[in-house]
């Protein structure tokens, strides 16, 4: 398995609009895609069915906190987001204040929102490249109306915490990780994740 991403670059005049890029990832709806600020397509690797099972619980926690929170809009790791520098970028789990997302048009909801997400996380299948997830965390923190991420490194049980303006936390072997105070009451349990 590639431990990075698989970067095709494009000559100029090959350069896909947003909506290409977007109809270029329907098109091709069984590959992991994202796009860098310099217009390289990033083809990403499939993961593993246990990566993909501790994937489903931490999305399915955050969904279950999203439902009874009630202020914000959760995301799988199948949703594309338009960062301000250009880039589509897909978070594994991700969760938006609904006021951030009810004033974007239904046109931008529909295809790579023009937004970065609030919370984000990565959860690091055991091949992948850290330094690859740690740049891209880097990246959201530099968005606006990011507040807070989470990189974790299931293989080290190690939870990387990210807010911007500050610098990066480790946790080592947590028993749980709060979203407090941006996700009130919000606890992932990582039991369930190791």
């Amino acid at each position: 398995m590639l431990s990075s991403p698989i970067v095709l670059r494009m000559p100029p005049k090959l350069q896909m609009t947003e909506d290409e890029f977007f109809e270029f990832c329907q098109l091709n709806r069984n590959l992991r895609i994202e796009r860098n600020q310099h217009k390289e397509i990033l083809l990403l690797t499939l993961v593993g069915g246990i990566t993909s099972n501790r994937n489903a619980i931490l999305t399915g926690e955050l969904g279950i906190w999203t439902k009874q929170d009630g202020t914000g809009i959760g995301f799988a790791s199948c949703t594309g987001f338009t960062l301000s520098i250009g880039s589509v970028r897909s978070p594994d789990a991700s969760w938006i204040k609904l006021e951030r997302w009810n004033a974007l048009s239904q046109a931008q909801q529909e295809t790579f929102a023009p937004i970065c997400p609030d919370f984000v996380v990565e959860l690091r299948p055991d091949f992948e490249d850290l330094e690859h997830l740690q740049e891209k965390m880097q990246e959201y923190m530099r968005e606006p109306g990011v507040q807070l991420g989470w990189l974790i490194d299931r293989k080290n049980r190690r939870v990387y915490i990210y807010r911007p303006g500050v610098a990066e936390e480790c946790l080592g072997n947590p028993p749980t990780v709060s979203g407090d105070p941006i996700l009130p009451g919000f606890v992932l349990d990582m039991s369930k994740i190791w």
